[in-house]
C-alpha cells in the first residue's frame, strides 16, 4: 500500500467516471439510466477504494500518512498529497455521501441527467483533493473550484430563486477567499515554500500571525458559516435540489472547520490564542440567534438550514477550545453534522418528492400513512436535538466539556442552543408528522421506496453506531489532535519565555 498511490486514485476516481459519462450520447437509447449507473457505481467503487485508506491508517503516527509528492510548478510549488487522523476521516465522509446523493436524485432529476452527474463527479474530485491537498497552492485550487459545481448545481437544477441563490453563494465564498489567497502569497513571501508541512514548523512573527489569521478566518468563517456571514445558506439550501443540500451541509460547510484545524491553530498559535474570546462571541451568537430563527420558520428546508449554522456554532467554540476534548468534539461534531443533517435534508426530499413543496404548513398526519418515513424522521430529529445514544450527543458533549474547561459563561449560554434546538426540531416533527390525516393531497402519499431506504437506512446505522462507539471516531484522530495541541502549547511557551527575558 505504501507504494499505490491511494489518495490520487481516490481524489480522480470520479473524473474518470465523468469522462465516461461525457462519451455517452445523451440521445441514444436507455443514456438517462447508462449515466446514472456510470454515476452511482464511480461514486460507490470511489467509497470501496478509499476504505483502504482507513484500514492501512496508523493511528499511533500523529504525521501524514500515504505521501505523495512530485513537482508541480517553477518555485517550489508541488503536487503533495497526504492525510494525517483529522482529514482522512473526511475523505471517508465525502466518499460515502456520494453514492447517496447520486442515488436520491435518481428520480428528482429529470433534465440534463448527464450534465448534473458530471457537476456532481467533479465536485468529489474537489472535496476530496481540498482534505488531501499538503501544497497551500494546491489546496487553494481545490477550495477555489469547489465552488464552480455547486454553482452551477444549484443555478441550474434549483429552485424559483436559483440564480440569486446560486450568485449570492458564489460571491460571498469568493470574497473571503480574496484575502486567504493575499495571505497565502505573503506566506510565501515570508518562509518561502508552500509546503505545509514545511510551513508547520515555521515560525511566523506575532504581529504576521494576526493579520493572516484574519485572512483564512475571512475565508473559513463564510464556508462554516459564521454569524453574522451566514445568510447566504439558507437561499442556498431551500433552492439547491436534495443531494446539493446533501452535500452543502454535509461536506462544504466542513472545509471551513477543516481550515481551521490545518492553518488558523497550528500555523497561526499566538494570533489564534488571542483570538479565541472574538470566536466564542461569534459562536455564542449564532448557536442562539439561529436557533432562535428556526423556530420562526414556514418552510423545511430553511429552518434544517438555520439549525446548521446554529450546530456549526458548537464546532467553532470546541476548536478555539485549545483542548483535546473541544478539538475533538469539533471534528466528531462535524462528521456527525455531515450525517445527521444530510439525513434531515434527505428526509425533505422524500416528501417533497411526493407533494412538490416544503412548507411545513402543507403537512400534518404522515405517521398515518407514512410510519417507515415517521420512524426514521424521529431518529434523526433526535439527533439534532443530541439525544444520548446518537452522535450528535457526543459531538456537543465534548464540545461544550471543553469549552468549560476554558470559559463557564460561554458554555452556559452555549447550552441554551441544546434546548433551542429540542424547540425547533420537535415543534417541526409534530407539525409534519403528528395530528390527523386530514389533508386529500396526503391521503395518497406512499411510504419509503425501496431506493430511498437504501439511501436513508445507511445513515440511521451510522448515527446510532458512533452514539454508542464514538472510539470508532475518536481514536483514529486523538494522535493528530494531540500533536496540534502540542504544537499550539510550545509556541505559546515559547513566545511568553521571549516576552519575560525582554522584560527582565
Amino acid at each position: 500500500m505504501t507504494d499505490w498511490p491511494i489518495l490520487s486514485t481516490v481524489t480522480f476516481l470520479p473524473l474518470v467516471g465523468a469522462l465516461l459519462i461525457l462519451f455517452i450520447r445523451a440521445d441514444s437509447p436507455g443514456a438517462t439510466r447508462n449515466i446514472r449507473n456510470v454515476a452511482l457505481l464511480t461514486t460507490t467503487f470511489t467509497f470501496v477504494v478509499s476504505l483502504f485508506i482507513w484500514v492501512g491508517f496508523e493511528q499511533t503516527d500523529p504525521g501524514f500518512q500515504f505521501v505523495e509528492k512530485m513537482d508541480w510548478l517553477e518555485s517550489g510549488v508541488a503536487y503533495h498529497m497526504g492525510v494525517d487522523g483529522i482529514s482522512m476521516l473526511f475523505v471517508i465522509l465525502t466518499t460515502f455521501l456520494m453514492p447517496l446523493c447520486i442515488l436520491a436524485s435518481w428520480e428528482a432529476i429529470e433534465k440534463r441527467v448527464k450534465e448534473y452527474m458530471i457537476c456532481f463527479l467533479i465536485l468529489e474530485t474537489l472535496m476530496i483533493g481540498v482534505f488531501c491537498a499538503l501544497d497551500l497552492v494546491l489546496f487553494y485550487v481545490f477550495f477555489e473550484a469547489s465552488l464552480i459545481p455547486m454553482f452551477i448545481i444549484i443555478g441550474v437544477w434549483g429552485g424559483k430563486r436559483r440564480v440569486y441563490a446560486s450568485f449570492k453563494f458564489f460571491l460571498y465564498t469568493l470574497l473571503g477567499s480574496v484575502l486567504m489567497l493575499l495571505a497565502i502569497m505573503a506566506m510565501y513571501w515570508q518562509a518561502g515554500t508552500t509546503d505545509i508541512p514545511t510551513l508547520l514548523e515555521h515560525d511566523f512573527p506575532a504581529g504576521m500571525q494576526t493579520w493572516l489569521w484574519l485572512a483564512f478566518f475571512a475565508s473559513f468563517a463564510v464556508k462554516m458559516p459564521m454569524w453574522p456571514v451566514h445568510t447566504w445558506l439558507p437561499d442556498a439550501h431551500v433552492e439547491a435540489p436534495t443531494a446539493g443540500s446533501v452535500i452543502l451541509a454535509g461536506i462544504l460547510l466542513k472545509l471551513g472547520g477543516y481550515g481551521f484545524l490545518r492553518f488558523s491553530l497550528p500555523m497561526f498559535p499566538l494570533a489564534s490564542v488571542d483570538l479565541a474570546p472574538l470566536v466564542f462571541a461569534l459562536s455564542v451568537i449564532a448557536i442562539i440567534y439561529t436557533s432562535l430563527v428556526a423556530l420562526m420558520q414556514e418552510d423545511m428546508k430553511k429552518l434544517i438550514a438555520y439549525s446548521s449554522v446554529a450546530h456549526m456554532g458548537y464546532v467553532t467554540m470546541g476548536i478555539f477550545a485549545l483542548n483535546p476534548e473541544g478539538i475533538q468534539g469539533g471534528i466528531f461534531q462535524m462528521l456527525s453534522h455531515g450525517l445527521v443533517s444530510g439525513a434531515l435534508f434527505l428526509c425533505v426530499g422524500v416528501v417533497y418528492d411526493r407533494l412538490h413543496t416544503r412548507e411545513i404548513a402543507a403537512y400534518g398526519g404522515l405517521v398515518n400513512n407514512m410510519p417507515k418515513y415517521a420512524v426514521v424522521f424521529l431518529i434523526f430529529t433526535m439527533a439534532n436535538v443530541g439525544l444520548p445514544g446518537t452522535s450528535a450527543f457526543v459531538g456537543e458533549f465534548l464540545t461544550l466539556l471543553g469549552v468549560f474547561r476554558v470559559n463557564t459563561w460561554v458554555a452556559l449560554f452555549a447550552a441554551t442552543g441544546v434546548i433551542l434546538s429540542a424547540a425547533y426540531a420537535l415543534w417541526l416533527y409534530r407539525r409534519v408528522v403528528f395530528g390527523a390525516l386530514t389533508k386529500e393531497s396526503l391521503k395518497g402519499m406512499l411510504d419509503l421506496s425501496t431506493r430511498e431506504k437504501a439511501v436513508i437506512y445507511p445513515l440511521v446505522a451510522l448515527v446510532i453506531f458512533f452514539g454508542v462507539y464514538p472510539s470508532a471516531l475518536l481514536d483514529p484522530t486523538a494522535a493528530s489532535v494531540d500533536n496540534l495541541i502540542n504544537r499550539v502549547s510550545a509556541s505559546v511557551e515559547a513566545a511568553a519565555s521571549v516576552s519575560t527575558a525582554a522584560q527582565q
